[in-house]
């Protein structure tokens, strides 16, 4: 089986190709529109196949004022099962942060000590603000919703060019900002902001799909947090809040210590290491 997982971690970029066209497919909008996506994908992009679960939770909790308990659920039972394996495969707005990260510029690292801000964003910006204002705040500031739905929109409708205004300009400006951020820092949007991460992130330590080392093995070179995208030393701890399931580590690691199990799998490891 882990021969499978090395396998599949070579193939994560045309996997994350092929889900960035699977959920802005256009065609199946009429069936799948109202269905909450596995991932950060803008529903006001015009090819969006799914609903945003964020969007999704600001408007049952600020228009309606009720609990979003449906999509909840779906972001709950996709967290049991991959934790934030999907932030790590599935989610467009992960696929283009590693795309600009490529770019040849110095590079800054940054440790991991403040994510904790991705659920202030979560809880300010999610659930607060849009009950008091009855307003979707996080969708209307949200740089992946530019990429994926302002800026589409504005270049083919020219009623939608025609109202663009000043609010426009600080969304760009926002989108602006994070691309030049996540050209020097691995995926920022996920490590400091992601809403959606955040609800995902506690799934990590119970999810089904989980990470484990054979620490008489690990030879502590640290290979595995320099290829990891979110800088975590995942032989410190393999099933870290932070951690996408990209499995770059267990594709990296030169005594192939970094296996992928179920919960309780992973837990008769963890006891035996």
């Amino acid at each position: 089986m882990q021969r499978f997982w090395h396998w599949l971690a070579k193939r994560r970029a045309i996997v994350q190709v092929l889900s960035a066209i699977g959920l802005n497919s256009y065609v199946t909008q009429a069936v799948t529109k109202g269905l909450p996506c596995p991932a950060l994908n803008c529903y006001a992009c015009p090819a969006a196949s799914f609903a945003c679960p964020i969007g999704s939770i600001q408007h049952v909790v600020g228009a309606q004022h009720q609990v979003p308990f449906y999509v909840l659920g779906v972001v709950g039972l996709v967290g049991a099962l991959v934790g934030r394996g999907s932030c790590g495969w599935l989610c467009p707005f992960g696929w283009v942060q590693e795309l600009v990260y490529k770019l040849p510029i110095p590079k800054l690292r940054l440790p991991n000590r403040f994510n904790w801000t991705r659920y202030v964003v979560l809880a300010v910006l999610v659930f607060v603000i849009p009950i008091i204002t009855r307003e979707t705040w996080f969708c209307k500031l949200c740089p992946a919703g530019t990429l994926e739905g302002g800026i589409p929109w504005v270049i083919i409708s020219a009623d939608i060019r025609q109202m663009a205004g000043t609010f426009y300009w600080i969304k760009l400006g926002i989108l602006g900002g994070f691309l030049a951020w996540m050209s020097v820092t691995r995926r920022p949007f996920c490590r400091w902001v992601c809403p959606l991460g955040a609800l995902w992130a506690p799934f990590n330590r119970v999810s089904a799909m989980r990470l484990s080392v054979d620490q008489d093995t690990c030879i502590r070179c640290n290979r595995c947090q320099e290829v990891c995208p979110v800088n975590i030393r995942v032989h410190e701890n393999p099933n870290d809040s932070a951690c996408i399931r990209c499995l770059a580590c267990v594709r990296e690691c030169p005594k192939s210590c970094i296996t992928v199990g179920t919960l309780n799998w992973s837990l008769e490891t963890d006891r035996g290491g």
